[in-house]
């Protein structure tokens, strides 16, 4: 496969990424600070609140291996620009996929047209904003320029690799994923505001089978986050990825069918922390909140989840899947409390729910691409630890369930209601972690399921950076966390009545 490589802006790591934002769009499509006040100033020809100018150039590439052959890979490069105009609760917004004078005066156009009002605003004098002083994911070369023949030796040597770990694996896929993005943001206030976001991601699937009872389970694992590729290649970091797909595989093949019914529930560190993520991140997310459409809208101030839960959205940490310099509206990113010791404290916005709730931004305002409105989105979302050592929260528990893993899982956002598959879980008896189970779901509600909370660990792990989280048709990278912690009396489903 040949090595293509696209123009992207290069990480050069003495130069900051809005440096080199900036720099790489007036370079390539002469956007300087006149011509970007020009489009905001027709924006605002009409009277609006805010307008913005959102520029992205993008390159994503990926390369897919079974049975050790090669069976895809691409290329994708995506560029525009998006005009965004609003004018009370309404947004207006129009985007194009070319960057040129003409293509941002028609999109302003576009965009204006939501306010009735005649008479403009004041001229915009563009300039650098004040950013965040750090870069989270400073690195020496793009992602997507790593030669793709190194993306495939990395991926045909974990394929070999897991299948000489058992004759019972019979199907390994796996995958390497690069991203390149370059954002710049120019708004009705006059900030400039650019970033340079690198994304990886390494994906490890087996099939194993016990061909004498004719069952064939599947495990997976991935990692990945905004550093250089070179991390993956590390034989210390995919080796024991592709262990621990092997492992979960083959251990389903022996485990029993889960009990159900209402049982105490013990949730491992991390990656867990995807229930947490979906039953209560979400209701917490400002758009819901202003609409009344949330579980939590109307509750600040009051007990959500029980003593000593503390819960946080971050995105300024560094080299993380959700971590961001500044968000898709350039602002800076920052570090949310938004449960503590069990008291609702806070919600996550963007510019224009922010401004309609009487808050300042949180930093928390994403989009999939220049052709998406932005919105009140998670970044890397998790419990602080407690005081509990997790082999004693283990041994609280006469009998349980003790959930290591997830897999989908599904809530509605008004009631709270989810309900969410195991991957990995074992029975407790008598303080003990039991036989392996599968077949296991949990159910239950968002607003509730914190305040059954009666243990926290000491161990809190972050996910390993493969988080997802979609929302109006929009995906963005998320990052998720936890400690073990026990939930009492938790509804569980299973196959065994």
């Amino acid at each position: 496969m040949p090595d293509t490589r696209d123009p992207s802006p290069s990480a050069d790591s003495e130069a900051s990424a809005e440096a080199n934002a900036v720099g790489f769009f007036a370079d390539r499509f002469a956007l300087d600070a006149t011509r970007l006040g020009t489009a905001l100033d027709a924006t605002l020809e009409r009277e609006v609140d805010y307008a913005d100018l959102y520029f992205e150039y993008s390159t994503q590439d990926s390369v897919v291996i079974e049975e050790g052959i090669v069976k895809s890979g691409s290329r994708h490069l995506d560029q525009g620009v998006g005009v965004r105009a609003i004018c009370g609760e309404r947004q207006g917004y129009a985007h194009s996929d070319e960057i040129t004078p003409d293509s941002l005066a028609l999109a302003a156009g576009t965009a204006r047209s939501i306010s009735q009002s005649a008479g403009g605003n004041a001229p915009v004098q563009v300039q650098t904003g004040a950013v965040a002083e750090r870069d989270l994911y400073p690195v020496e070369e793009a992602p997507t320029d790593v030669p793709v023949t190194e993306k495939i030796d990395l991926i045909s040597q974990m394929d070999v690799y897991a299948r000489a770990i058992d004759p019972r694996i019979k199907q390994v896929s796996a995958s390497a994923i690069t991203q390149h993005r370059t954002i710049l943001v120019a708004n009705s206030e006059g900030e400039l505001v650019g970033d340079v976001q690198p994304l990886v991601r390494l994906n490890i699937q087996v099939i194993v089978e016990d061909e004498k009872r004719g069952v064939r389970e599947m495990g997976y694992q991935g990692m990945g986050g905004r550093y250089a590729f070179s991390r993956l290649t590390d034989e210390t970091a995919w080796k024991p990825l592709v262990d621990e797909a092997a492992r979960v595989a083959l251990l389903n093949l022996d485990a029993e069918p889960c009990p159900a019914g209402t049982l105490d529930v013990v949730l491992g560190p991390g990656w867990p922390g995807i229930l947490l993520h979906e039953a209560i991140g979400h209701g917490l997310e400002g758009d819901f909140n202003r609409k009344g459409t949330s579980a939590f809208s109307e509750r600040m101030g009051e007990r959500v989840a029980s003593p000593g839960v503390t819960v946080v959205d971050d995105g300024t940490l560094e080299g993380r899947r959700g971590s961001i310099n500044v968000d898709d509206e350039g602002t800076p990113s920052k570090r949310n409390v938004l449960i503590e010791d069990g008291i609702l404290v806070g919600y996550m916005t963007d510019r224009l729910n922010a401004r309609l709730l009487g808050s300042e931004p949180s930093g928390n305002g994403r989009r999939e691409s220049y052709a998406d409105l932005p919105m009140p989105r998670m970044t890397n979302t998790f419990m602080l630890p407690g005081d509990d050592a997790p082999d004693d929260i283990l041994r609280s528990v006469d009998s349980g369930l003790y959930a290591v893993s997830f897999g989908g899982g599904q809530v509605d956002i008004t009631s709270g209601k989810f309900v969410f598959s195991v991957s990995e879980a074992y029975k407790i008896e008598n303080g003990r972690v039991g036989a392996p189970v599968k077949g296991a779901t949990l159910i239950g509600n968002g607003p509730d399921v914190l305040t059954r909370v009666t243990r926290i660990g000491n161990d809190l792990a972050l996910d390993n950076g493969v988080g997802t989280c979609g929302k109006d048709g929009q995906s963005v990278p998320v990052g998720v966390g936890l400690p073990t912690i026990r939930l009492d009396a938790i509804t569980v489903g299973g196959t065994e009545g």
